[in-house]
């Protein structure tokens, strides 16, 4: 068994060898989002831009004795308006990177999606939780357990491709993901494990890249290799799943929860298929959990900086 953390101290190392990453931080007033931007920017993870009352923002810094000297303030009278303007500096390239602070996320989340001025991609917006269980040898991406309420077909293949995306960005190479459900077979009175079969042929066909797909399986031969022999389950995914894709966002709360809770998990969360990947932190996080998803997020914009620098070169 590892030392706790150990899974996030080693992507914080990692993004200690990158340039930091430019970030709006919208909303920033409270002390546990102002102190997790600084010291996210502290470690060279981000350069962070706070926009939201700058008044406000300036007194919390003295409250809390936190060096802001070095940052750019984009001063905005209140959490709407900060974060329609925190969403507009990525739009416009100022940021590569969005931070949620100490508003509301259904406010930052309404100012990304708005069509005319949001950060909507061709892509289905999805959350991962990149949990650090201390029992498993390797980080585990739980999605999605945080926007989508009832995915469709089509929304699973999104959620599943930007999750590939995210597991290739912090290192894995061909990442294993298990579809999950309450059974292995594909029983058609269990509409998840239909979509499960059908997802794994659409990876067969080339509509979902850059991973390995099984599905339907059941949580325990998803991640427990003594479960999968003792089922018979012959697969290259069961019992070595890095992604879990649930079925809804009902199951994939209660697993993100029963994880953190029950087995002393820590869950990272980074939002996906928007222009920018987005930082979506909760108060109650720890401060390593708040900077590993910092640490998340700076390597999905590192990776997407090498991709277009592949696309353009000669």
């Amino acid at each position: 068994m590892e030392r706790k953390h150990e899974k996030y101290e080693r992507l914080i190392a990692r993004c200690k060898e990158l340039s930091p990453v430019s970030t709006a931080v919208a909303h920033p007033c409270d002390e546990t989002s102002l102190k997790g931007a600084v010291e996210a920017a502290e470690l060279g993870i981000m350069t962070p831009i706070l926009v939201g009352p700058r008044a406000r923002i300036v007194a919390l810094a003295a409250q809390f004795q936190l060096d802001i000297s070095p940052y750019e303030i984009v001063d905005a009278p209140h959490s709407h308006a900060a974060a329609d303007l925190a969403v507009q500096l990525a739009r416009e390239g100022k940021a590569e990177m969005l931070m949620k602070g100490s508003l509301h996320t259904d406010e930052l989340m309404g100012a990304v999606v708005r069509t005319a001025t949001g950060l909507r991609t061709e892509r289905r917006i999805s959350h991962a939780f990149i949990m650090d269980v201390p029992s498993l040898d390797r980080a585990i991406i739980v999605t999605d357990a945080a926007i989508n309420i009832f995915p469709t077909l089509e929304d699973k293949q999104h959620i599943i491709q930007n999750a590939i995306d995210l597991a290739q960005a912090l290192g894995f190479s061909q990442p294993k993901v298990a579809i999950l459900s309450a059974m292995e077979t594909v029983n058609p009175k269990i509409q998840s494990t239909v979509e499960a079969g059908a997802l794994c042929k659409m990876a067969d066909r080339g509509q979902i890249t850059g991973g390995m797909l099984d599905g339907p399986l059941a949580l325990d031969n998803a991640i427990n290799l003594s479960a999968a022999q003792i089922k018979h389950i012959q697969s290259p995914v069961a019992g070595y799943a890095d992604i879990l894709v649930v079925p809804d966002l009902e199951a994939g709360n209660m697993l993100a929860k029963s994880l953190s809770f029950m087995a002393d998990a820590d869950a990272a969360g980074i939002v996906l298929g928007a222009r920018v990947p987005i930082i979506l932190t909760s108060r109650a996080d720890s401060v390593m959990t708040r900077l590993a998803s910092c640490a998340v997020a700076a390597l999905v914009a590192q990776a997407r900086r090498s991709s277009v620098a592949k696309s353009i070169a000669p």
